[in-house]
């Protein structure tokens, strides 16, 4: 279930951003007067095409869902009618060209700005960033961090939840500078924190950033008692009740829920002897945990959820903006974003960061997966982020891409005319070599993260 809903959710992104990078040409194009003969989502063998009836442009899905194009009128790739030179791409100034090539990687930033503030407006439910314990020496404690401690800000950007301080931490960790952490203390005094984002190191190597600095996160706890009970289900067949406290499992004595999902967890398809606390009596019972694929890796499940405490609100945490400040923090957002992303893009090539932090199609579709099943906002996050990574890549001036293309106008425009075909041609090969080198070495980390 886990692979079918990652490549779905790949190919619904794919689709989506896609499109949207592609629209860009297409509508730019055909408002400057330019002709489109094709409009097409993903390469190969056309799967649904559809011709409109006013332009007799062909709109199509194809088989190859790793990106499309756009098809305009050209006398370098076919005859072109006397009567319809004009509206040739090959014949436009260099500014509409520009303007055309340009309107993919803006859309895509547009796109983005829209999603985020979709997001915002939405709004999600986190954890409240609460520290629990500080490990001695750690880069946290040498900060100032101390246990009780809930991060307001970081870097001047707001973090309610552990998710968006996390986020943070990691954006942080490329600027390579002095980390201002804003807190409100044990005593709910206002304090200010200092990390040395130089010693986080390279992120992508690191599996818990927050244990990575010395943090563990402050967690209510949560006493083993059982709420929903789901019917059919490993726990249903064993007779457990709404309301019932679990004493002991196999003789061990269970202390709160997070202990006892752990327990489950780690026996699927291993019987259990339970000793479970039921109207003041004590019950022995028998349970056996389903075996249940997760990531990959086989769980115990037993389909139960915990009883609800007014000790969980207090971690709880809600963040929504109103339309206005969703608009400028999802501006900002993706300024900080396509910063970043260049930021990486440029320490992978000095050799200052990993070629872990390339990503090829399968974590892509693994990371779609995840943040769909995440629920609607997780999922709009990820596409804007993927937008903006599409923007700035289509930006970069290699041949082959947007980037390359607008490199070969303003030569164009410094010449003051058309460029040598032997350039183009050159440019051509070179482009493709690198962007073939650039997926094979995507794919290579893909396989890396899979097979280890």
């Amino acid at each position: 279930m886990d692979i079918l809903i990652s490549i779905a959710s790949f190919i619904l992104a794919i689709i989506i951003l896609v499109g949207i990078h592609e629209f860009g040409h297409f509508w730019v194009a055909r408002r400057l007067g330019v002709k489109v003969l094709r409009f097409s989502i993903g390469f190969g063998k056309p799967l649904w095409c559809w011709v409109g009836r006013k332009d007799k442009t062909e709109y199509v899905i194809a088989a190859i869902p790793l990106g499309g194009y756009v098809k305009m009128l050209d006398e370098r790739e076919a005859a072109v009618p006397t009567d319809e030179a004009h509206r040739a791409f090959n014949r436009q100034s260099v500014k509409v060209r520009a303007a055309i090539v340009a309107a993919g990687p803006l859309f895509n930033f547009i796109f983005a700005i829209f999603a985020f503030s979709i997001a915002f407006m939405l709004g999600e439910t986190g954890i409240r960033p609460l520290v629990g314990q500080v490990e001695l020496g750690s880069m946290a404690a040498r900060a100032g961090i101390t246990a009780g401690d809930e991060i307001l800000t970081i870097n001047q950007e707001k973090t309610p939840t552990w998710g968006l301080a996390i986020q943070a931490l990691a954006a942080a960790s490329v600027n390579q500078g002095v980390v201002d952490i804003q807190v409100r203390n044990a005593d709910d005094q206002p304090a200010r924190r200092q990390l040395d984002a130089s010693q986080l190191g390279d992120i992508s190597t690191i599996d818990n950033l927050l244990e990575h600095i010395g943090i563990q996160p402050q967690r209510p706890v949560i006493p083993p008692v059982f709420g929903q009970i789901m019917v059919g289900e490993a726990a249903h067949q064993a007779g457990i009740q709404t309301g019932d406290r679990v004493i002991s499992a196999d003789g061990e004595t269970i202390a709160d829920w997070v202990s006892w999902v752990e327990y489950v967890r780690a026996r699927p398809g291993q019987t259990i002897d339970l000793i479970i606390e039921r109207e003041n009596q004590t019950v022995p019972l028998m349970l056996t945990p389903a075996e249940y694929e997760r990531h990959g890796e086989i769980i115990g499940r037993i389909g139960a959820a915990n009883q609800a405490t007014d000790e969980l609100a207090r971690y709880r945490a809600e963040y929504r903006l109103s339309p206005l400040q969703a608009l400028d923090a999802a501006i900002t957002r993706t300024a900080e974003y396509s910063w970043l992303t260049l930021k990486v893009l440029w320490r992978i090539l000095t050799g200052q960061a990993s070629v872990q932090n390339l990503s090829g199609p399968f974590t892509i579709a693994d990371v779609a997966g995840k943040t769909a099943s995440g629920g609607l906002v997780h999922f709009i996050k990820f596409l804007a982020i993927i937008s903006i990574s599409l923007g700035v890549l289509n930006l970069l001036p290699i041949p082959m891409l947007d980037g390359g293309h607008l490199f070969y106008f303003a030569l164009e425009a410094v010449r003051g005319g058309p460029l040598p075909e032997s350039w183009m041609e050159n440019g051509q090969k070179i482009g493709l070599m690198l962007l073939a080198g650039l997926m094979a070495l995507a794919f290579y980390v893909d396989f890396q993260r899979l097979f280890g």
